[in-house]
């Protein structure tokens, strides 16, 4: 083809892009001499810029006392940064290297002019951010050419933007897009720093590539697929031979068999999932708040009005609500997704904005949503999973915020496991007597309009579920896909198993069941999935409190099988009769 390198040149340009690392470690303080530094920064004012506008500026700085003023602020950034974690993330980020400003021998600060070129450069008057993204081509070119010349970079992204600036000395319309170290190093590595340190994991290309309309995925040469098709499609069973192994290993530690009780289970279940004898700890974890509102609330199933979703979602996110305090107390990360939210809610880090509608429809009218809505819902759970897990976290946890949510719970397990809805509705956030009665009507009423088909999960959730039911059943999902055990919280992520299962048999593979809440319908839920609860504590709260509640288990489950010693390691003789 006309303007096709040749096989060779082609391979080589593939392979710097594959080859490039963000390197923190194996500097060299040898000198870069001139010539290749030219060609690294010839190749950088090479990049493509919107309106050939060619905003940045490139500031070559060996000066020692200067790259220890900015080291000062960046070592600053950093600790403020490792303060905000949860303790599991602290732990982990301890031990990561996060700039090599002094171990190189230069460092490159690429700066981008937002105003170079005047009022009228073309493509930045209707895209004002068109500078900084130009200049990030520029970035990436420094980076390539910097790889083909066998030099490591290494971008410092710590520290405040405007002190780096000042203790440059740069003009103040300027904006520093990338602080990069420069210089020879030892080896490169043969995956990216922060995937081999399990920080996080690399997307897979799949998940990227969009075909026509956002969300059907389809790589060049394949029939587009849904993001639920292709999570169903993945779901397979335990792993036999490390469920083996680890039942095999619980025998043989020092410990009467048995001893440990569910907890020994469940370390099977986990190397089962993992495939692995003894699987991964399950840290760092991250507890996704699903909130949604319900058009039953029109109902009066329930004394708090509406509007109390969108406060506490305020409340979650100021650090404030009972889930928060117990996420802190066990190292674990709170985000909350607003997936169903009836009130604008303004963005905020730790909100993910993933609305498919302002809350449900009322289910004694209509139904609750249509079957693309809640097919879109839960995608928006298989996302989140998807993203918290290649963001580094090994263990999910359900949360839910939804003022009458309960009710919708009710009714799912009810046309589930064709129950009556006065064997699991409950009291939710604590109605009398004449409400609850009100309560059980209400999802008679809404079963008897829909006659909903168990055998048609989706059309079960369309009609009487919520949006937050329906983004944890992708959770779940999503969590089984990617082999990472989540948390269930109460009554809600409960009936939301329940859709799971009956849309793949091996969708509960990951699930462990954090405690068993005070609903009634709860109860029926687990035993129809053939769950134990981890604690029962009369909870009713959700929030994913539950769940928070229980993750200190999972994690001790899993630490005894990785750290008990065995009787032959511990020189312990066995139970008479007993193989040591």
């Amino acid at each position: 083809m006309t303007g096709a390198y040749d096989d060779q040149t082609r391979e080589a340009v593939h392979r710097v892009i594959a080859e490039r690392r963000d390197v923190r470690r194996g500097f060299r303080l040898d000198p870069v001499p001139d010539d290749v530094l030219l060609r690294v920064l010839q190749a950088t004012h090479a990049a493509p810029s919107v309106g050939f506008s060619q905003p940045w500026d490139l500031l070559v700085l060996r000066d020692v006392q200067t790259r220890t003023r900015v080291r000062e602020i960046v070592l600053e950034g950093r600790a403020a940064y490792a303060e905000s974690l949860p303790a599991a993330r602290q732990r982990a980020f301890a031990d990561l290297k996060v700039e090599s400003i002094l171990d190189t021998p230069l460092n490159v600060v690429v700066t981008s002019d937002p105003t170079r070129g005047g009022r009228h450069t073309l493509g930045r008057h209707t895209q004002p951010l068109m500078a900084g993204y130009s200049t990030a081509c520029a970035v990436q070119n420094l980076w390539l050419a910097a790889r083909a010349e066998g030099l490591g970079v290494g971008w410092v992204s710590f520290g405040d933007e405007r002190r780096i600036a000042s203790a440059l000395g740069l003009p103040g319309h300027l904006e520093i897009v990338a602080y990069l170290c420069v210089g020879y190093v030892d080896e490169f590595a043969a995956e990216p720093e922060l995937a081999t340190a399990r920080w996080a994991r690399r997307r897979p290309l799949s998940w990227a590539v969009h075909a026509d309309r956002y969300g059907i995925r389809s790589l060049p040469g394949q029939e587009p697929v849904s993001v639920l098709d292709e999570t169903l499609a993945s779901l397979r069973p335990l792993d036999p031979a490390a469920v083996a192994g680890a039942t095999d290993h619980q025998e043989r530690l020092t410990k009467p068999p048995g001893a440990l009780g569910v907890l020994e289970g469940l370390s099977v279940q986990l190397a089962g999932l993992a495939g692995v004898d003894p699987p991964p700890m399950p840290e760092p974890a991250a507890v996704a708040v699903f909130a949604g509102d319900h058009g039953v609330h029109a109902q009066g199933v329930t004394a708090w009005p509406q509007e109390v979703t969108a406060q506490m979602v305020g409340n979650f996110l100021a650090g404030g609500a009972v889930v928060n305090a117990l996420a802190a107390q066990a190292g674990a990360e709170v985000l909350i997704v607003d997936v169903g939210v009836a009130t604008d809610l303004p963005p905020v880090g730790g909100l993910l904005p993933r609305r498919v509608r302002p809350g449900t429809a009322d289910m004694t009218v209509e139904p609750a949503m249509t079957r693309e809505q809640a097919v879109e819902a839960i995608e928006v759970g298989i996302e989140v999973a998807r993203d918290l897990v290649t963001a580094g976290n090994r263990c999910l946890l359900t949360g839910d915020m939804g003022i009458a949510n309960t009710t919708a719970s009710a009714a799912l397990i009810a046309a589930m496991l064709g129950l009556d809805p006065a064997e699991v509705t409950g009291r939710g956030t604590g109605v009398d007597d004449a409400m609850l009665e009100h309560k059980i009507d209400v999802v008679r009423r809404a079963l008897a309009l829909h006659r909903p088909d168990a055998a048609d999960p989706i059309g079960v959730l369309a009609a009487v579920g919520g949006l937050e039911h329906a983004a944890i059943v992708g959770f779940l999902l999503g969590a089984a896909a990617l082999r990472v055990p989540v948390v269930l919280d109460g009554v809600i992520a409960g009936s939301a198993a329940l859709v799971a299962a009956a849309l793949h048999p091996d969708a509960l593979v990951a699930c462990v069941a954090g405690h068993r809440s005070s609903e009634p319908g709860h109860a029926r839920a687990l035993a129809a999935l053939g769950l134990r609860p981890l604690i029962d504590l009369d909870l009713r709260l959700g929030e994913g409190s539950g769940a928070v509640l229980a993750l200190p288990l999972v994690q001790a489950a899993v630490r005894v099988l990785r750290d008990v010693a065995t009787f032959d390691s511990a020189g312990v003789s066995g139970k008479e009769g007993s193989r040591p």
